[in-house]
């Protein structure tokens, strides 16, 4: 430490110990209410697209054909080793799985990934992973551009704190709030940085 780093620092500490600052007080009047039931699964559909995602209605029967639709013919989607093979049956796909992870490249070479989720946040249009089975490890939603993603409705809560009362802490928690976005300094919208640039959400009745 140099010599006028050391007296700047000293001189905080003596004003700090002569006047010492009042514990700062953090209100914890929100809201606490456990999940009854389901959350509201039209204000996740809508909170999601204001993210500029694309959320789509469907039933349970219509999984595959909508991903179909989504990914086009000939597009290879990687998917968790978990995933119903239902949810992608008549595509071509690529398992990933902790025993035989897909490399990066081939990741980065896949149209799309194809993933399940923990829940859905309905007040902040957020979807939560967990690497459970339908999820698999971050990697598999971060390289990738584009994500498909099906939520259940009985998967949905209606607050964060809800979420959070229902999430396991001991395990990798990734929240998604729309395709990856980024801005500079000026403000100027970067897609696509920090995982996929496009993320489409089928919601589907349970």
């Amino acid at each position: 430490m140099n010599e006028t780093r050391r007296i700047v620092l000293d001189r905080i500490r003596g004003a700090l110990a002569a006047a010492p600052p009042e514990p700062v007080q953090v209100p914890r009047d929100y809201d606490r209410e456990p999940a009854r039931g389901p959350g509201g699964a039209e204000t996740f559909a809508r909170t999601v697209a204001e993210y500029q995602a694309q959320v789509l209605r469907v039933e349970a029967a219509e999984i595959a054909a909508t991903v179909a639709a989504l990914t086009g013919a000939g597009t290879r989607v990687a998917i968790p080793s978990g995933l119903p093979t239902e949810w992608v049956d008549g595509i071509d796909t690529v398992v990933d799985s902790r025993e035989n992870p897909v490399a990066v490249t081939e990741l980065d070479a896949a149209g799309a990934v194809v993933t399940g989720c923990a829940l859905g946040v309905a007040a902040t249009g957020t979807i939560v992973l967990d690497a459970g089975p339908t999820q698999g490890r971050r990697a598999l939603t971060l390289v990738p551009d584009h994500h498909i993603c099906v939520v259940f409705t009985d998967q949905i809560v209606d607050t964060v704190p809800q979420a959070f009362a229902a999430l396991d802490p001991g395990r990798p928690l990734t929240f998604i709030s729309g395709p990856s976005a980024t801005s500079d300094i000026e403000l100027n919208r970067v897609e696509g940085v920090h995982g996929p640039r496009r993320l489409d959400v089928l919601v589907v009745t349970r």
